[in-house]
């Protein structure tokens, strides 16, 4: 893999950007036997899984709102379809920003898991703000699953419609501690017209600290060989070695750093800014096919470095 010293897109929707490093670029064509490959799942049946072959979506996997506790529930609850090709997020054109203050942010999310303080706190999962997020919407407790060391694999269709992001992190639980706020960003994928196109695609993904003193931010841009509004597999590995994170079985990030503690996944599409003219715009949509998740049994090294 080449690293090229060209900065790393901001993430956008968590309005912070990458402390460190670089482009990766797989050239699927050139590279041949360098590229380093992820090692095979293990070999039982997942933890996790979730083809979203049934009607209804899973209340027993996931949460339908993105970080419900910072706000209100009809800002907060996703729009979505589930159709033969999987679970289909969308954004409306009557869909509300999810808080006044982050307007223009309209966001549909599924998540394995909830946590927050009372009301009025500043407790709860995903402190991704330091200007004082406040517990508007006191919310139940509920640990689905939030694995402290594993593997995960998200198979998705980005979106290419203006202005959306498809994202999918691990994100602290905080519902033991605070400091518990680390982020594994498995990838954040725009839909630029650069971004996405036919044989080339960019991807952010690496490692977010928030307030985890113990981690330091670091986030790479990869440069992919395929079209990823087509489906594709992502995948996360992490334990006491490291994080690793892959496309389509490749790794292209590599890191020592891993949070140690409970973590909630949550796949997530954006649109970030002003909403588009006309109404034909809407939906903007992005496809989940298929998340596969195991607990830290039986993990290979990471070899992280």
């Amino acid at each position: 893999m080449n690293a090229l010293c060209t900065s790393p897109a901001s993430c956008r929707a968590q309005g912070e950007s990458a402390e460190t490093a670089g482009t990766v670029v797989w050239d699927d064509g050139g590279m041949g036997e360098d590229l380093l490959r992820l090692p095979d799942p293990p070999a039982r049946e997942p933890d996790f899984e979730d083809d979203f072959a049934v009607p209804q979506l899973r209340k027993d996997r996931w949460v339908d709102h993105y970080l419900p506790h910072w706000t209100s529930p009809e800002r907060s609850r996703a729009r979505y379809d589930i159709e033969g090709s999987g679970l289909r997020l969308r954004i409306d054109a009557d869909q509300p920003d999810w808080r006044e203050e982050d307007a223009p942010l309209r966001v549909s999310n599924v998540q394995t898991g909830v946590f927050s303080g009372p009301l009025g706190s500043h407790r709860g999962t995903h402190r991704h703000r330091s200007d004082g997020l406040v517990v508007r919407t006191e919310t139940p407790e509920r640990l689905l699953w939030a694995p402290t060391a594993g593997r995960v694999e998200v198979t998705v269709s980005a979106s290419v419609d203006e202005g959306c992001m498809l994202a999918a992190w691990l994100v602290g639980t905080e519902h033991q501690s605070e400091g518990e706020s680390g982020e594994i960003c498995i990838f954040e994928i725009d839909a630029d017209a650069d971004a996405v196109g036919e044989g080339r695609s960019h991807a952010r993904c690496g490692v977010k600290a928030h307030s985890d003193r113990r981690l330091t931010t670091d986030m790479t841009e990869v440069v992919l060989p395929l079209d990823a509004s087509k489906p594709h597999t992502w995948t996360a590995v992490w334990g006491p070695s490291g994080t690793i994170i892959g496309c389509e079985g490749v790794m292209v990030k590599r890191t020592r750093q891993s949070p140690t503690y409970p973590l909630f996944l949550m796949i997530d599409l954006f649109e970030i800014g002003p909403r588009s003219d006309a109404e034909t715009s809407y939906p903007k949509i992005a496809h989940v096919h298929r998340v596969r998740g195991w607990d830290a049994l039986d993990q290979p090294e990471t070899g992280a470095s």
